[in-house]
């Protein structure tokens, strides 16, 4: 072990104004240490007085006394927060990424004093569970570089493709000995394109022209297959179904209570220009015209998302519903945001060296500093408590 700096420091030094409380037991063994006074007999009369000793301190109850110190001296090392720089190990440490075969890893590096951890969150042991689900890699990487000491070498087992990582390289501030080893894993099929279903409509009576472009843009929407079936578009007085996720309020006014608590338990509405929502977050455009114009915006409202027209939707107002693409624009507002890819094959995505070294934060010694307090503590109770004591001071 060679590290760089090692040694104890403290994060709040000035706690050790209360060592000013170690006269505290002083005074108090020095005002309780003549308890014993002596008793005058009739007798003791007739003796010939004989000078007094000299009056000098002392302190009874030794043992006890320096436990009292102690204890407070410990104390102002506790407030104090100690903590003990360059404790790390620096053996050489091996990362594996799950879905790598740890003896197939272990059998292709001869590393006998090396640490062994899986590349996943808290990075638990190589002899534990193999991790089920998959890590994400480029951040895991950054996480360990950071904690490691800066001589410490490290090698990383990954498979064949990695998924969960950044668009970019990740940049580290140490050279690591990246090595893949091929993996027969299956690799799953891909997701089905689902289709975003039409959401529900609710209106108020003066919004009637504005449903026939919404069943046009919903019917657009439906796969070639897909069997015709109606639409939930009925005036606003209805209620709203128990597993509906999306809608579109087409009534002016405040917005009731009811839709309200829907949107914020996870919904998604775009709600009539003239609605009213006081307590609306601050919104982003998330539709404009050619202009530059914006029709629609939203925000985040709860658990949900809450979205607001700026016209009416009618072409007087509103010239893109006569527009081929209205459907796919209108579609895009409820579909969920896309994930961008993050497969990649691992001998292309090996770290590049350049990021700036981190220093790895120091041990934390309260924990063992509060068991030592406790185990004085406990002393000086048996001490002060003892059957052997006959004055407690």
């Amino acid at each position: 072990m060679n590290p760089a700096f090692f040694g104890l420091g403290f994060l709040l030094p000035a706690a050790f104004a209360a060592l000013a409380a170690v006269l505290l037991p002083l005074l108090i063994h020095l005002a309780r240490r003549s308890e014993q006074r002596p008793t005058a007999f009739a007798a003791l009369r007739w003796l010939r007085q004989k000078p007094k000793p000299r009056h000098r301190i002392r302190f009874d109850e030794w043992p006890l006394l320096l436990l009292r110190l102690l204890l407070l001296i410990l104390l102002a090392l506790l407030m104090a927060k100690p903590v003990l720089f360059g404790s790390q190990s620096h053996a050489p440490y091996v990362a594996v990424a799950p879905g790598v075969d740890a003896t197939q890893a272990r059998a292709s590096l001869h590393a006998p004093d090396a640490r062994w951890h899986w590349l996943a969150p808290d990075f638990p042991a190589l002899k534990a569970t193999a991790p089920s689900s998959p890590a994400p890699v480029s951040s895991l990487l950054r996480e360990l570089d950071a904690s490691l000491p800066a001589d410490v070498p490290l090698t990383v087992f990954v498979p064949s493709r990695l998924d969960s990582v950044d668009g970019q390289r990740v940049a580290l501030s140490r050279k690591v000995d990246w090595r893949v080893l091929p993996v027969r894993t299956a690799i799953p099929a891909a997701a089905p394109v689902t289709t975003v279903p039409a959401p529900i409509v609710r209106h108020a009576p003066q919004r009637g022209p504005s449903l026939r472009y919404l069943r046009a843009a919903f019917t657009a929407w439906r796969p070639a297959n897909a069997p015709a079936s109606g639409f939930d578009i009925v005036p606003m007085t209805q209620p709203l179904p128990r597993d509906a996720r999306q809608l579109v309020w087409l009534v002016p006014g405040e917005l009731p209570g009811p839709v309200r608590d829907w949107i914020r338990a996870g919904g998604i509405a775009l709600v009539d220009a003239q609605a009213r929502i006081d307590d609306l977050p601050p919104t982003v455009p998330m539709w404009r015209d050619d202009n530059g114009d914006v029709l629609v915006d939203g925000a985040a409202y709860g658990r949900g998302r809450l979205m607001r027209l700026h016209r009416a939707l009618v072409p007087e107002a509103m010239p893109q519903l006569l527009d081929p693409t209205f459907p796919t624009h209108l579609r895009a507002l409820f579909e969920p945001p896309a994930v961008a890819p993050a497969r990649v094959a691992a001998s292309e995505h090996a770290p590049t060296t350049g990021a700036a070294a981190s220093t790895p934060p120091p041990r934390d010694l309260q924990p063992w500093l509060i068991l030592l307090i406790a185990a004085v503590f406990m002393l000086e109770r048996w001490l002060a408590t003892g059957p052997r004591r006959a004055v407690a001071p």
